[in-house]
């Protein structure tokens, strides 16, 4: 491993601790594959499972990686607490307001510290998206992978995925033109059975000769995510 890459993918001692503390209390989940193992770099979906699934992957995800993730949690604390008081709590989790306020109050600073941790890739909606897919492109070149969560859970998370946003795709696309064909990896993590189904890995070439546009794809490749979580 390179010392740039080795930078770039490299979690902090202080988080390090975090995290050797966390594995007391959290399982290892079993990973199945359904083909090849995970390549050097690639970019895997996976279901979000609410905080279980990127506290999961960042515990025991045998590869360098970094995550993608909204951008409210790389601000600053005050804009934590508004996310997770109004968005996660309440509109995701479907607290009532009262408790989901409170219980930020106490949240909010572990949060905003496990996520600088985490050395998150900001996602937006809007123009900035730009910068999301500017970080994720150096991120590559240096031969780490992503983990990107690409429901739609606007209205909380569900165990059968409702919608995948294309944007990862737009970023898979480019990589290809300039000459690079990324396997993307389709993944489904069951909270109830600690298993974590990952399906054999798709190239980026693979999906776009297929004729379908961005959002077919998108579409596919959300189908079979939940049927990774159905099977047994």
């Amino acid at each position: 491993m390179s010392k740039k890459r080795e930078n770039s993918a490299k979690r902090s001692l202080w988080f390090k601790c975090l995290k050797t503390l966390l594995k007391l209390f959290i399982k290892k989940p079993k990973y199945v594959f359904l083909g090849e193992e995970f390549a050097e770099k690639s970019i895997i979906l996976s279901n979000h499972v609410g905080a279980t699934g990127p506290l999961t992957h960042e515990l025991y995800f045998p590869k360098p990686f970094r995550f993608w993730g909204t951008y409210e949690m790389n601000m600053g604390l005050g804009k934590v607490y508004k996310y997770l008081s109004r968005t996660y709590f309440h509109e995701k989790k479907h607290w009532k307001l009262f408790w989901a306020k409170a219980f930020s109050i106490i949240a909010s600073p572990f949060a905003f510290l496990f996520y600088r941790g985490l050395k998150l890739i900001p996602t937006y909606r809007d123009y900035r998206l730009k910068t999301t897919f500017d970080i994720s492109n150096r991120v590559l070149d240096e031969g780490i992978s992503l983990i990107i969560f690409p429901e739609d859970s606007h209205d909380g998370y569900h165990t059968e995925l409702k919608k995948f946003f294309a944007g990862f795709l737009v970023l898979a696309y480019n990589r290809l033109k300039k000459g690079e064909d990324l396997p993307i990896y389709v993944t489904y993590l069951n909270k109830e059975t600690r298993k974590w189904m990952i399906d054999k890995p798709i190239m980026t070439s693979e999906l776009f000769n297929s004729g379908k546009n961005k959002e077919e794809i998108a579409e596919q490749l959300r189908i079979r995510c939940n049927e990774l979580g159905k099977m047994k």
